[in-house]
């Protein structure tokens, strides 16, 4: 049993942390609003999660200006990228052994 979860990473046992990673997954980039919306989660939730995931360089954040309004968008970084896969991979094959 420890063989099975010996590939799932603890940086995505988050419900919120999973589904960041999903969106940014099949989206190049994603601003925070769309995230807050597609998760429905607060904005305190929401950014506490997502530095977490910046500290451990799974994102990359963007920071500009549209217009005269900032705005704040996402996108998975390479490693990001290969760990999510590895986590989702370890998931897959826990739920085939069962």
């Amino acid at each position: 049993m420890k063989d099975l979860i010996s590939n799932i990473n603890k940086v995505f046992e988050s419900r919120v942390r999973l589904g960041i990673m999903s969106v940014l997954m099949v989206n190049e980039s994603c601003d925070f609003n769309s995230l807050k919306e597609a998760l429905d989660v607060t904005d305190g939730n929401l950014a506490s999660h997502l530095k977490a995931l910046e500290e451990k360089g799974m994102i990359k954040v963007y920071k500009k200006f549209i217009g005269r309004k900032p705005n704040t968008s996402y996108t998975a970084t390479e490693a990001g990228n290969a760990e999510f896969r590895q986590h989702l991979k370890a998931l897959e094959s826990l739920i085939r052994e069962r």
